[in-house]
C-alpha cells in the first residue's frame, strides 16, 4: 500500500453548498479510497497566483490507499468527485476560482511526470495552504509511532519550506 497526501480546496459555492461545506463533503467522499486516513483541520487561505478572487477553504488528507489503487486510478476517482461538486475543467481559468480542487501531492515515493499527472505535485512546496495542514498531520504522527524517525525528517524538510512562505495568509477555521 502507498501513503498518499491529497490537498483539497474550494472558493466557490456549488448549488446551495458554500465552499467550506464542499471541502468537508469531498473529504468524506475520499475516505473510502483509503485503508488508513487522517484529515487536517480546515483552513481559510488567501488565493495565490490570481489575487482578485475569494479566499479558499483548504485541508489535507493523508493515508494508505486501498491495495491496487494506482495514481491514475486515484486521479480518475478525484475527477469524479470534483465533477459532482461542479468543477468543469474546460470552463475554468488556471489558478482561478473553483468549486472544488483536489490535488495529489504525494503518492508514496513515486515520481510521475506525464500528460495527465505530475507527482510529487510541482507546486506543493510553495503553498502554505498545503504545507501547514500537511505538517499538522505529520506532527500528530510523531506523537504516535515514529520509531524510525521518518516523520521527523519529513517535518524538518517541509517545515524549512514553510518558513519561506510567511507572506501567505492562512488561518485555522475548525478541527
Amino acid at each position: 500500500m502507498h501513503e498518499v497526501t491529497l490537498g483539497i480546496g474550494s472558493n466557490m459555492p456549488y448549488r446551495s453548498m458554500p465552499p467550506i461545506d464542499i471541502v468537508k463533503a469531498a473529504c468524506a467522499e475520499l475516505r473510502p479510497l483509503f485503508v488508513s486516513f487522517a484529515a487536517s483541520s480546515l483552513y481559510r487561505t488567501q488565493a495565490l497566483y490570481i489575487a482578485d478572487q475569494s479566499d479558499f477553504y483548504n485541508m489535507v488528507v493523508c493515508g494508505a490507499v486501498r491495495e491496487g489503487l494506482t495514481p491514475h486510478d486515484l486521479l480518475c476517482e478525484i475527477h469524479k468527485i470534483e465533477a459532482k461538486y461542479g468543477r468543469n475543467r474546460k470552463k475554468e481559468v488556471r489558478f482561478g476560482p473553483r468549486s472544488l480542487d483536489i490535488d495529489i501531492e504525494l503518492f508514496g515515493d513515486m515520481e510521475i511526470d506525464d500528460e495527465t499527472l505530475t507527482i510529487p505535485h510541482p507546486r506543493m512546496r510553495e503553498r502554505a495552504f498545503v504545507l501547514v495542514p500537511f505538517l499538522e498531520i505529520l506532527k500528530r504522527r510523531v506523537r504516535g509511532d515514529d520509531d524510525r524517525g521518518e516523520v521527523s525528517l519529513l517535518i524538518k524538510k517541509y517545515g524549512a519550506d514553510l518558513e519561506k512562505l510567511s507572506d501567505q495568509r492562512i488561518e485555522r477555521c475548525s478541527d
